[in-house]
């Protein structure tokens, strides 16, 4: 009578719900971890995402098997390794003469289906248990979405204020506001210094991974050094603390700032922690918060910092799950065009856009602006084909799995879904990215000229997507500043934008 619990590469947290009542070294009770190909090639991962993965993995189940656990750990390159999740549980129930399987559910549709799958063609019972590590469980969310016109994260984000009591002073927020993101818009001043960041070395365990990802995908996306990230717990909670004490008080200041050769600023760089369960939600939020009690950090950063993670963070997983796996084929802006090549290669004079996709390749990193207004702009700009745009955030970014993926790049970065997620598309020229940041003044194109050989693509493109869809995005609120400028521009101009804006990308092709 043997119980396996699988353990995903997500799930890497010591109290997950599959391992709660776990008993220690009881042969009756195996813990499964495995490496799987097709978990690594579904998209084609950057190369340092997957390398921190398994390293991670590889650590937690040393970890287990310290307090005594039986763990059952089939490596990538184990000859006998079927590659798929389905067939290495097969495989695992017959090795063990398994009479029942335990798993937290997943975190993603594609897995969540193939799980539901397991009982009928295994043959035993499959336990799928809640996974509680984030702070608004399904069934909360839902609760709190039923019945609603739209989906605003404020209202969200207030509600887990009051249930957690996060930032609270009885029933109000601290300081009289719910939300300071108005004062969060700094632009860093050239001379402005930031911080050196704790970036830990690879140990042997990663090492070995290392070179396991270089000789299994070695024409595979992304450098595998320098790598930095944190593979255990104990080393996630220090990037954590160093966060907390050199980043956070400038972190609400310049959380939206970029600057050339600087790819952490004051950002806290952990979200890749919290998405495979290296550390929690909670933890993060009331640690940030204890440095506002503390009188360490400004309230408008530790503010900025909690809305991130208690606000936006529950808010996209519990918006995945309430929109269902169809979400994803909605198309509201037409959007027909190729992702650019520059994307994957760099190679393009466009400074912003080469800068974050080099420190990308780099780091798999790049912080929310940089995601939002620079790639997710541009793309959107350019009609590029939203499953295009999403398949390279899943791929690239160490942090990325499609429940919080999915919805920022649909919904945010594309505005694919029509409004669902965000009330206007995220859509800017130029002159944004050169308020927030220092890539304008290295650029081959001038910031400052709206058309023209030597203008920044992003002003014609801006217009352009104003000018082709009018009839969709005239009547909202949030944008009628830029069309009441259109609407004071000629014809032959608008039809001069358009066909420069046209001429433009398709020279991308």
């Amino acid at each position: 009578m043997t119980t396996i619990r699988l353990v995903l590469g997500d799930q890497l947290t010591r109290s997950v719900s599959s391992l709660k009542d776990l008993p220690l070294a009881d042969p009756s009770q195996v813990v499964l971890m495995v490496e799987v190909q097709a978990e690594a090639t579904y998209v084609p991962h950057h190369r340092q995402k997957v390398a921190f993965i398994l390293s991670a993995m590889r650590h937690f189940a040393e970890m287990l098997r310290a307090e005594g656990v039986v763990v059952d750990y089939v490596r990538l390159d184990d000859p006998a390794n079927t590659g798929t999740f389905t067939g290495e549980v097969t495989r695992a129930v017959t090795r063990h003469d398994a009479t029942r399987l335990v798993v937290t559910e997943a975190g993603e549709w594609r897995v969540h289906q193939m799980v539901e799958s397991w009982e009928t063609s295994l043959g035993i019972p499959v336990e799928v248990r809640e996974d509680d590590r984030f702070i608004a469980s399904r069934a909360r969310f839902g609760q709190w979405a039923i019945d609603r016109k739209t989906y605003r994260m404020e209202f969200f984000y207030r509600e887990m204020r009051r249930d957690t009591g996060i930032l609270m002073d009885g029933a109000d927020p601290v300081g009289g506001q719910w939300n300071l993101d108005s004062e969060n818009r700094r632009a860093l001043p050239s001379r402005h210094p930031v911080p050196a960041r704790v970036r830990p070395d690879p140990d042997p365990t990663t090492l070995e991974v290392i070179g396991l990802v270089a000789a299994r995908f070695p024409d595979g996306f992304g450098d595998l050094e320098p790598f930095g990230w944190a593979v255990t717990r104990e080393a996630a909670l220090a990037i954590l603390d160093d966060f907390l004490r050199t980043c956070l008080p400038s972190f609400g200041d310049y959380q939206d700032a970029m600057r050339h050769g600087a790819p952490f600023l004051f950002h806290a760089t952990v979200s890749p922690y919290l998405n495979v369960g290296l550390l929690l939600p909670r933890e993060v939020c009331e640690a940030a918060e204890a440095e506002y009690r503390a009188g360490r950090a400004p309230l408008n950063a530790v503010e900025g910092f909690v809305r991130q993670v208690l606000g936006w963070r529950e808010y996209i997983r519990g918006m995945y799950w309430h929109l269902g796996p169809d979400y994803h084929a909605t198309n509201a802006l037409g959007a027909i065009r190729p992702l650019p090549a520059f994307y994957w290669t760099a190679e393009t004079p466009m400074r912003c856009l080469a800068d974050t996709v080099t420190q990308v390749r780099r780091h798999a990193y790049a912080h929310h602006i940089q995601r939002l207004m620079v790639t997710g702009n541009f793309a959107m700009l350019a009609g590029v084909r939203p499953a295009e745009v999403e398949a390279w955030y899943l791929a690239v970014f160490a942090d990325a799995f499609e429940w919080v993926e999915l919805p920022n790049t649909h919904g945010m970065a594309t505005w694919a879904d029509g409004g669902i997620i965000a009330s206007k598309p995220y859509a800017a020229s130029g002159a944004y990215i050169d308020r927030m940041s220092d890539y304008c003044g290295g650029c081959r194109y001038d910031v400052k000229a709206k058309s023209g050989p030597t203008a920044c693509p992003f002003n014609y493109l801006y217009w352009a997507f104003l000018i082709r869809n009018t009839e969709l995005l005239s009547s909202n609120p949030r944008m009628a500043i830029a069309y009441r400028t259109l609407a004071s521009w000629t014809a032959e101009r608008r039809a001069a934008i358009v066909a420069e804006a046209d001429a433009f990308l398709d020279s991308l092709a």
